[in-house]
């Protein structure tokens, strides 16, 4: 008797710790764009450990944010310090960085001239149109030499803020998702590396200027981002140390043509 009871409790026991296994965590994850094998790797990582990843892709840089903020994600990873700064300032917020992942150049592309000195007098030039991104590529541009910007605006620069313009070039901001199909109609674009490449091209080979990653690219490397109360999330920090991996890093080398610069 008193074995046979033994038995059943080992078996409803099994039955339970079974049932637990099973019952795994959801995570929200928000990103923008349709290349996003790095985290597709993740997912099935995490998966061993009874996480569920749910990566939810957006094609704008401001929902993700507003969705975090308002719960409907449990993390995001598409912007830059600098985009979240910003973001958490115009809209009173506290999203909080919890990981760093890559530092994306921002590039200027074209489809009408293959060398950034043989844009012309007047011009268009189209860039992203939200703050952060505006001020980082009018700074590109200024490197690039075919502008100047008030150095006191610091990153964040505006169209206004031009001091110095001798081609006369019309610089547009439009939305940072229509920045690659602007390339039709204007002589060039700054393109952010992850709509670049969902618009077919290799940052590294097909910009005719590109953001160099020297200097004080701080501001501009990416970020694992959450809610300030949920920093210290364990689940996580297993997503964390998931990406933060050799194996992701090859991924984004190949998926990128090494565009994307892992910075852990």
């Amino acid at each position: 008797m008193k074995k046979k009871f033994l038995v059943l409790f080992s078996l409803l026991l099994t039955i339970v710790l079974a049932a637990c296994g099973n019952d795994g965590e959801t995570v929200r994850l928000g990103v923008v764009g349709e290349n996003n094998e790095p985290w597709e790797h993740v997912k099935e990582v995490v998966a061993e450990e009874g996480i569920d990843l749910e990566i939810v892709t957006f094609s704008d840089y401001q929902t993700p944010n507003t969705a975090l903020a308002e719960g409907d994600l449990d993390l995001n990873a598409f912007q830059t310090v600098i985009f979240l700064d910003s973001f958490n300032e115009d809209t009173g917020n506290d999203l909080t960085p919890i990981a760093d992942t890559t530092l994306n150049p921002l590039g200027v592309y074209s489809e009408q001239v293959e060398e950034i000195t043989d844009i012309q007098e007047g011009d268009t030039i189209t860039i992203p149109n939200d703050a952060s991104n505006e001020g980082r590529a009018l700074i590109l541009l200024q490197s690039a030499g075919l502008i100047e910007v008030d150095p006191e605006k610091g990153n964040y620069p505006l169209i206004e803020d031009i001091t110095n313009n001798p081609l006369n070039l019309d610089i547009v901001a439009i939305a940072s998702n229509q920045t690659a199909r602007s390339l039709s109609d204007t002589t060039a674009a700054v393109i952010n590396v992850g709509m670049a490449v969902d618009a077919g091209y290799i940052p590294s080979e097909d910009a005719i200027f590109l953001e160099s990653a020297e200097g004080n690219t701080e501001p501009y490397i990416n970020a694992i981002v959450t809610r300030s109360d949920e920093t210290e999330n364990e689940t996580y920090q297993k997503i964390i140390d998931a990406y933060q991996t050799d194996e992701v890093k090859e991924i984004i080398a190949e998926t990128t043509q090494n565009s994307s610069i892992p910075v852990w």
